[in-house]
């Protein structure tokens, strides 16, 4: 495979605090030789773990970016032990357009794993966080929110897997962030995931979901800000104690847990996001747009759960995941 596209104007390698950014040539009829200036910050303070922050995965998820834009105004070399690698916005491009995807290709970097040097913009900084950055990290914090069209209890997250001594770290990475859900989750669309990308090269893997609708709210901030110095502290990249609060143990279990709506309409819930619904309950409604006297689709829950999510926007078009359940683990 050739080498990446993408120069960092930092040195992972030094000592001290440098700000800089990876650097993706992209030509335009605005700049022939211009490039994607992707924001970067790395802080090291001689040997040690290396713990790899990203925010903006999706750039209408602003609890990460903004949390980590704040560390990197506030973090100092001499108050860690080993390297912190802080990308607060991975898509840089979408952040400023404030939408899930580029608007430079269409792409969903959260679904461009394992990346491609020689594909899209979004593909060639897949490749490499893959190949260059993930390799030379320990442990990788990537906070998500529910962006423009969900909103989700605010949990920290790792997945089921076959190696249960990994799956173990990984919990316990995930209980470290101290969000007040901790969660195992089945994916729809793993193996394209950063998630995978991390995992399969050995590397503890935390993600989160705080809150969404596409703002952020003092209490989302804080939970960001607490999770990230304790994830760093579980690492050992930060001194003194991680920070134990309560958090309710669940789980994503399969992909029934995604309500998926087969209408367009109104979208009209019957529970509130927090509410534990029994399995047969009606959860939600679809109300038809284009007559009256019509009676609404009922979306009932499969089993007995907790509603973790929910779609944000009340319009719902066929195919839309309007609901997320966890049960207890």
């Amino acid at each position: 495979m050739s080498e990446s596209p993408i120069s960092a104007s930092v040195d992972y390698q030094r000592d001290g605090i440098q700000h800089g950014f990876l650097k993706l040539p992209h030509s335009h009829d605005g700049s022939a030789w211009g490039h994607v200036m992707t924001p970067i910050t790395v802080v090291r303070n001689g040997e040690g773990p290396t713990v790899l922050l990203t925010g903006g995965n999706h750039g209408d998820e602003y609890e990460g970016i903004t949390a980590l834009l704040k560390l990197a105004s506030r973090v100092q070399p001499e108050q860690i032990s080993g390297r912190v690698i802080i990308v607060p916005m991975l898509n840089h491009p979408a952040v400023l357009n404030g939408t899930r995807t580029s608007p430079l290709d269409g792409g969903n970097l959260n679904r461009c794993f394992p990346g491609n040097p020689a594909g899209t913009l979004t593909e060639k900084l897949a490749d490499y966080l893959t190949r260059y950055l993930v390799p030379i990290s320990d442990v990788v914090l990537d906070i998500h929110s529910g962006g423009k069209t969900l909103d989700l209890l605010p949990f920290a997250a790792t997945h089921r897997m076959d190696d249960k001594e990994f799956e173990a770290r990984c919990l316990a990475g995930a209980a470290a962030f101290g969000a007040p859900y901790t969660l195992f989750m089945a994916e729809l669309e793993g193996d394209v995931l950063f998630d995978s990308a991390v995992e399969g090269q050995g590397k503890v893997f935390i993600s989160t979901e705080l809150r969404g609708g596409g703002t952020t709210t003092p209490e989302t901030i804080a939970i960001a800000e607490r999770g990230i110095d304790n994830v760093l502290r579980y690492a050992g990249v930060l001194g003194g104690e991680v920070e134990t609060l309560p958090s309710q143990a669940l789980e994503i279990p399969d992909g029934d847990a995604y309500r998926v709506s087969e209408h367009a309409g109104i979208l009209e819930f019957t529970v509130a996001l927090g509410d534990w619904v029994k399995e047969g309950e009606v959860i939600a409604r679809i109300h038809d747009m284009h007559r009256t006297g019509t009676t609404p689709q009922e979306y009932r829950a499969p089993y007995d759960a907790l509603l973790i999510g929910r779609r944000h926007p009340a319009l719902v078009n066929i195919g839309d995941t309007f609901a997320v359940l966890a049960v207890p683990r």
